[in-house]
Parts: structure tokens; C-alpha cells; sequence
């Protein structure tokens, strides 16, 4: 049997997701079963598995070491690059710059060296987090791996529940910038309906089966050439969203192949120019309510994208 008191790191979540992370080796099945044969108690009473966990809170599992220890491990935590920039950073949170070519998240043929994984690798190497901890920290919005810009990491269990809130929520703006064929001279909103089908985005203006209305703000900031640079802000938030939809209104991504079949090619891009530059915070309340109302802008870019930049005489502020 082990005894183990909550703190206030990883407070405020359900008991059940806790043991999840705790025995982190075990399957949903094996924990549901040492709940319904009640060999976990919280604070000497039976535990069903939905109650939230506070602060001081005395969680027992009867179980032997042996077992325990058969499902729980520490974590691994490779050597990564350190591809990201800090733009800001605290003891809750990071906000850093993506370059292109890095995905977010692991996948198949990314596996080891994504931003998640060096954002984790940088905390570890900083000693801000242990091999043995249940808790592990994570990017909240996730980019594109050919777009650069702010992504936002949550330290700890609180701050990263409080950004996955904040972004659910709309209490949290994202700006783009790109730059697109043909000559916009007033701001517009893009409203369509979005399906996902294998690795591209079908859209529609009226509705279609298993479809999800998506909503795309723009707004010129300069033209020149019969191209215009934009700014975008995302209201909602779907794979390829703001790239097909532009595409869609006749106006595609200067770079972009997979929707808009860049012939001219005019600055050589590898990948669509699109850059997340700016995150804005909205009134927020709880453990980040110190961010209220505070912006934060990424000037970092590859020297590809600020060739288009330097093409419409224009630098981030």
C-alpha cells in the first residue's frame, strides 16, 4: 500500500485521469477495475473515480509494490535540439516561436524531436521537471509544421488547464500574417463549412454530412503588386482552415502548393507563407489572470518569410 498527498500541482483534476498518469504504464481498464474493487480510498472513504482532487488530499492505493511498480515507470526524456525562442516565460508558462519545418506534436515520422518534446527536454535540462513526475507538461495550440509562429506551453497542471480553457473559451486571440495572390483593399469574414478528408480540407458554403461551420477573419494591411498581406485572426480553429478558406475566396497563399497549385513561386517559398505572429489575452480569471489583457508578438521568421515581408515594406511591431 502507498499513501500519497495531493499538492497543488496536481490538484483540480479528476481522480481517475490522475490515476492514469500516476500508474502510467496500466490500461484504462486496469485502473477502472482497482477502483470498482476498491482498492483506492481518498481520505479513508471509497473512491468512485469522478471525484476532483484539492489540495491536502490523502489518497491510499492497496496495492503491493510489486504490482504497483509493474504498472508505473519513469518517464524517458531524450536529448532534443533547441529550435524554439522563448518570447516569454514563468514559472506557469512559455511562450515560444515555432520555426517552419518542426512539427508540434510527435507523429510517425516525427517521433522524438518535435516542439513538444524539446519544449519538455529544455524544463528537464532546466531542472523544472523530473523523470518521475505524473504530471506531464504540453504545448496547448498547435501549428502546422511549414507554420511558424507563437505557441503556448503549459508548465504545470494549472497553467495548462487554464490555456486549454482560455483557448476553448475564445478568451485568447491568434493573429496571422500572410500574404495572398490578388488585391483585397477591405476587411471581410469567411464563413464555410469544413470537413476533413484524409490530408486536406473540403469546404463548402452551404452545409455537408459530418461538417463543421468555420469562421475566418481578414484584414489588408498592405497591397502591392496585385498581392496583399494580411491579417488574420481565427475564430475557430481547423486543420488547414485558414489556407483553404482563402484559397476558396479566390485569393490563394503565395507558396502554398496543396491549395493554391503556386506556380509563380515569386519568392521562392518551400511551404505556404503563413506565420502565427501575435497572441492577445482577453480578461482572464484564476490562476492566469495576471495575463489579462497583455499581447505578445513574434518578430522571429525565416529568412524566406522576411523576404515577403521586405516585399511589402513592412516589419512586425
Amino acid at each position: 500500500m502507498i499513501e500519497i498527498k495531493i499538492n497543488e500541482t496536481n490538484e483540480n483534476q479528476r481522480l481517475d485521469k490522475y490515476l492514469l498518469k500516476f500508474f502510467n504504464k496500466a490500461p484504462k481498464s486496469f485502473i477502472y477495475k482497482i477502483i470498482r474493487k476498491k482498492y483506492i480510498k481518498l481520505n479513508g472513504k471509497k473512491a468512485n473515480g469522478n471525484e476532483i482532487l484539492v489540495n491536502n488530499d490523502i489518497l491510499n492505493i492497496y496495492l503491493s509494490d510489486e504490482t504497483i511498480n509493474s504498472f508505473k515507470e519513469d518517464k524517458i526524456i531524450e536529448k532534443t535540439s533547441q529550435d524554439f525562442k522563448i518570447i516569454f516565460e514563468d514559472e506557469n508558462v512559455i511562450l515560444c516561436y515555432k520555426p517552419t519545418n518542426l512539427v508540434s506534436q510527435p507523429d510517425k515520422e516525427n517521433k522524438n524531436n518535435s516542439l513538444n518534446d524539446q519544449l519538455i527536454f529544455y524544463m528537464y535540462n532546466n531542472n523544472e521537471y523530473s523523470k518521475s513526475s505524473d504530471f506531464t507538461p504540453s504545448i496547448c495550440n498547435r501549428l502546422d509544421k511549414n507554420t511558424s509562429g507563437i505557441v503556448t506551453f503549459g508548465k504545470n497542471l494549472k497553467a495548462l488547464q487554464a490555456l486549454n480553457n482560455a483557448f476553448k473559451n475564445d478568451l485568447i486571440d491568434k493573429h496571422y500574417l500572410t500574404a495572398v495572390y490578388g488585391k483585397i483593399t477591405k476587411p471581410n469574414i469567411i464563413e464555410l463549412y469544413h470537413r476533413k478528408e484524409g490530408n486536406k480540407a473540403i469546404l463548402s458554403k452551404d452545409f455537408m454530412p459530418n461538417s463543421t461551420k468555420i469562421i475566418t477573419e481578414y484584414k489588408p494591411i498592405k497591397t502591392k503588386d496585385n498581392k496583399t498581406l494580411l491579417d488574420i485572426k481565427l475564430i475557430t480553429g481547423k486543420t488547414h482552415q485558414i489556407r483553404a478558406s482563402l484559397d476558396f475566396i479566390g485569393h490563394s497563399i503565395i507558396g502554398d502548393k496543396k491549395y493554391g497549385n503556386d506556380k509563380e513561386n515569386i519568392f521562392g517559398l518551400n511551404h505556404q507563407f503563413l506565420h502565427c505572429y501575435k497572441i492577445s489575452f482577453k480578461e482572464q480569471t484564476g490562476y492566469l489572470d495576471y495575463l489579462s489583457n497583455k499581447t505578445f508578438v513574434c518578430k522571429y521568421m525565416n529568412k524566406s518569410f522576411k523576404k515577403v515581408l521586405d516585399f511589402f515594406d513592412y516589419s512586425i511591431d
